[in-house]
């Protein structure tokens, strides 16, 4: 979830609401790529949730990378919600996942270094506290009743809200992790075909990083239940947006989606002011029950924009939000797989070849089997495996085309971060598939040895 965001001064025009997302526009030179990921925390002992206070806590983590690795606190009230360096930021989410929002970086290699750093730093504070951290989809064991809720105003509203609009809101706040890049576009019309290449293969991502077969202590029948909980919660804000298909779409497209998005909150002197189901039409009219006769800023524009969570999301970049938190290994993967795809215009041609004749109803239901079936989805005569091989193969290009060195020069591009995925598309095997076989043979059903195997 998204700390306060700067965005400007008081919108006096509607065209300002455009312009704001405009302002992205990038030349090619200038791109960059920010990697997040999340991760759940628990105890060592227990492997029950770390809560926000005490020993064994998230506070702890955050001190220890505060005054050992020279973070600075961000507060919200008097309580440390994130810290920042180096145009990084580590941030809360609802149950005290851990997330890292990556600096805007040049390459896969940096932004693997940055990964690495940061995965190594917190593995070092935590295991100083008898804490671990693990990457996975959905938590694996926890009850609802179990997770903690972090001290940040926006989550107490949202967790009221969620609870109104769909089955699995508080499940996807605290109980979820994911894995997602931001990236820049030219010009609307390049942000245009990103999006449309980045809608219609968020299935394929999904698939590839599959890594939550379990919820609650059982195997719950999906390859990746995180993907099943995003289908299931806010409707008014997710999903695959067909209208981003349609002829015309752009910027402008973009604002009139954001503004029938209902609202959660206003943000004002430090606190979240209850804006809950309330219209951002009405409050550019300053109409808006929570603050009448206010009219709001380009910072409230920016924070509205991040309470919308499609499987593509534009703000003054695009984000990729399809994947389950998984593996150390597939944490640069991620990034790695869309910057191929979308930073070479041949393989941005390619990959939308190879999706522009699907409508809406395919894509939808990709999205589906993609959860519920990982690479073995099949949807009409779209085999899963066979679109994650081709699509990997226009990635690869992509990369090789970009020949953004590494290692000193060693290494030639950036490819050799995809191999964890085509290592999936040969033996047809997703992260969920290995933890079921796992669970299954080795674990003989104890699911409690997956903190031991799979925790950073």
């Amino acid at each position: 979830m998204s700390i306060p965001q700067s965005g400007g001064g008081p919108i006096e025009r509607h065209e300002q609401l455009a312009e704001y997302l405009a302002e992205g526009c990038k030349p090619k030179q200038d791109w960059r790529i920010g990697t997040e990921h999340e991760k759940f925390g628990y105890c060592k002992d227990t492997h029950l949730p770390i809560p926000y206070r005490g020993e064994r806590s998230v506070l702890a983590v955050l001190e220890g990378l505060r005054d050992l690795r020279g973070w600075e606190a961000l507060y919200e009230g008097e309580n440390i919600v994130g810290l920042q360096k180096d145009g990084a930021n580590v941030s809360l989410e609802p149950g005290g996942q851990l997330e890292l929002s990556g600096a805007p970086l040049e390459t896969i290699h940096q932004t693997c270094d940055e990964v690495n750093q940061h995965l190594a730093d917190v593995k070092d504070i935590a295991d100083k506290v008898g804490v671990g951290f693990i990457g996975l989809g959905a938590a694996p064991e926890w009850a609802h009743e179990q997770m903690p809720m972090m001290p940040k105003g926006r989550y107490k509203l949202m967790t009221d809200y969620m609870g109104r609009v769909g089955t699995l809101g508080t499940a996807m706040m605290y109980r979820t992790c994911t894995v997602q890049v931001n990236l820049d576009f030219s010009t609307e019309a390049d942000m245009v075909q990103k999006m449309r290449v980045a809608l219609a293969l968020q299935p394929v991502a999904t698939a590839l990083f599959a890594n939550s077969p379990f919820f609650e202590g059982k195997v719950n029948g999906w390859k990746s239940w995180r993907a099943h909980i995003w289908q299931n919660l806010d409707a008014a804000r997710t999903g695959m947006l067909p209208f981003v298909f349609d002829e015309g779409f752009g910027f402008e497209a973009w604002v009139e989606y954001a503004l029938d998005v209902p609202m959660y909150f206003v943000y004002r002197d430090g606190k979240y002011i209850d804006a809950l189901g309330q219209s951002f039409r009405d409050f550019l009219k300053g109409k808006l029950p929570a603050l009448p006769g206010e009219t709001p800023t380009l910072s409230d524009w920016a924070d509205h924009l991040t309470t919308i969570f499609p499987e593509a999301r534009v703000k003054q970049f695009i984000e990729m939000r399809g994947a389950d938190g998984g593996p150390w290994r597939r944490l640069c993967a991620l990034p790695a797989f869309w910057v191929g795809l979308t930073y070479d215009q041949t393989a941005l041609d390619a990959a939308w070849d190879l999706v522009k004749g699907w409508d809406a109803e395919t894509r939808e239901a990709l999205r589906v089997a993609a959860g519920k079936d990982g690479l073995h989805a099949q949807v009409g005569d779209i085999n899963m495996r066979d679109l994650a091989r081709q699509t990997l193969e226009i990635s690869r290009e992509g990369l090789r085309a970009r020949a953004r060195p590494g290692a000193g020069g060693m290494v030639p591009d950036e490819r050799h971060f995809l191999h964890a995925l085509e290592d999936s598309v040969t033996d047809g095997k997703a992260p969920a598939d290995e933890l079921l076989d796992l669970y299954h043979v080795e674990w003989n059903g104890d699911l409690s040895r997956i903190y031991e195997g799979y925790a950073y």
